[in-house]
């Protein structure tokens, strides 16, 4: 493949996927600068890794293992750096509005929630809420689908937990 022939594939792979590198991203990253910093990485990533692609795999899966691969890293990255400066968290910095429905309220929750989960949780809840399967997710993760299985039973019984806190 040539390199011109390269980069349009690559363009292509982008464009029909970026929806998956803005949802890793945003899940992994609250401050809108670190998450085009991340989608960034995660490109460059890409770039480097495809004429490793084997189309044996479903493109999606492939993505999913770069994205969240540079993700953990990035936010492991990033939370050395958070550990040597106090800053206030977003989230609770913001004052809702008025106009937000039960179920924006509730949603916003449930993204704040996932951000506050260990880097692999929050990569197996991302696949879980994008209904995929578990041994789609396990072929992502590198993990075996019984596992894949409980640690998703367990996430949820955390996050049902921590909603019905709120609601005492």
């Amino acid at each position: 493949m040539s390199e011109k022939d390269q980069r349009q594939y690559f363009q292509e792979i982008i464009e029909q996927n970026k929806g998956i590198l803005y949802k890793v991203a945003h899940a992994y990253c609250q401050n809108e600068d670190d998450r085009q910093d991340l989608i960034q990485e995660m490109m460059i990533q890409i770039w480097k890794s495809i004429h490793r692609y084997n189309r044996q795999f479903k493109m999606s899966t492939w993505l999913y293992r770069i994205s969240l691969n540079v993700a953990i890293s990035f936010y492991r990255k990033q939370s050395t750096r958070a550990n040597k400066y106090t800053a206030l968290n977003e989230q609770t910095t913001q004052i809702p509005m008025d106009d937000n429905t039960d179920d924006e309220w509730q949603l916003n929750l449930l993204e704040q929630f996932i951000y506050e989960l260990k880097e692999l949780d929050k990569a197996l809840m991302i696949l879980y809420l994008e209904e995929k399967g578990h041994s789609e997710i396990a072929e992502i993760l590198g993990m075996s689908v019984s596992n894949v299985g409980t640690k998703i039973g367990r996430i949820k019984d955390k996050l049902k937990t921590q909603f019905s806190q709120l609601e005492s």
